[in-house]
């Protein structure tokens, strides 16, 4: 049992950050009908500038207190990294927004290479380690140990989750969000800046790639030019898996994603005796993935967003 309460800490905790990473690909899909594929490095930029900021705060202050500290670099790494992806979206999207779907494909798949360069020449081409901020004394639940950063992960997603929630359904942003993902040009009818929505969405998904880059870092100690990748391409199977354009459905698919690969690299690679264990934990996910979508193509959650006229 304490096995198993372990794993379902792990799988919330992976969950978490696939989920505010699979929003931002789920927002931009609802409303520009896009997949921004280089928004996993987006996520890694925001890892890297926050990496950069603690080095400073630890030369010049020292004696802050570790949460302080990760405030600070959450906090300098969430406009960068909403910078960059405006920046993203506009030189790179806003003119191929009419162009065949293969384009914008293309086009996001070399800005992914561009960032990751860039980001090799500024921050070097090897992993970096990222400093341990917070106190390496666990917090008991039950039987299982949860770090004291990964309870802080878990809070910093639950409330992030439940602002953006809050955002898309109660605020007059939100309802143009929604709008324009429903149908632009009626949208734009009603008086709503179609490219103020958009800019607007790409920021918040960036928002939410910096926080989740920061808190990978200190979760797992170690950053690259090239983490982006892995985790951008599971956050975009768990944004399917839940249902590409709805923000809820992006939220489950990603702890159910975070779920599987845990569960399954701890069960099953003990009934394997280590033969598919954590090394493998990628088989799990992506079998689930497939057959959900053999069951139901359009995900868990369902498709929100209505098909373009």
């Amino acid at each position: 049992m304490d096995t198993f309460i372990q794993q379902i800490i792990n799988g919330l905790v992976l969950g978490s950050m696939y989920a505010l990473v699979a929003l931002g690909y789920t927002m931009v899909y609802g409303v520009l009908n896009l997949i921004n594929f280089a928004h996993g490095d987006v996520l890694m930029i925001g890892a890297m500038t926050g990496l950069t900021i603690l080095k400073y705060l630890n030369e010049y202050a020292p004696g802050l207190p570790g949460y302080v500290k990760l405030a600070i670099a959450i906090g300098g790494a969430i406009p960068v990294c909403m910078a960059v992806n405006v920046l993203i979206e506009r030189v790179a999207y806003r003119r191929l927004r009419n162009a065949p779907r293969l384009a914008p494909l293309i086009t996001a798949i070399g800005v992914s290479i561009l960032l990751q360069t860039f980001a090799m020449m500024i921050w070097n081409r090897n992993p970096l380690a990222f400093p341990q901020l917070l106190s390496s004394d666990p917090v008991k639940v039950g039987g299982a140990l949860i770090s004291q950063t990964q309870v802080l992960l878990l809070a910093l997603a639950v409330l992030s989750m439940t602002g953006l929630v809050l955002l898309v359904e109660k605020t007059k942003m939100g309802r143009a969000m929604r709008a324009t993902a429903e149908n632009p040009r009626v949208a734009g009818l009603m008086g709503v800046d179609s490219n103020k929505v958009i800019v607007a969405t790409f920021a918040l998904g960036a928002a939410l790639a910096a926080l989740a880059g920061v808190m990978w870092g200190a979760n797992y100690a170690s950053i690259s030019f090239s983490m982006g990748f892995v985790p951008g391409l599971k956050a975009f199977s768990a944004a399917v898996l839940g249902g590409i354009g709805n923000i809820y459905g992006a939220m489950i698919g990603g702890i159910v994603l975070g779920l599987v690969e845990s569960l399954g690299a701890g069960y099953i690679g003990e009934l394997t005796g280590g033969f598919l264990g954590s090394h493998y934990q990628d088989i799990f996910a992506f079998v689930v993935l497939i057959l959900v979508l053999t069951v139901r193509p359009s995900g868990i959650m369902g498709e929100r967003v209505a098909d373009r006229a």
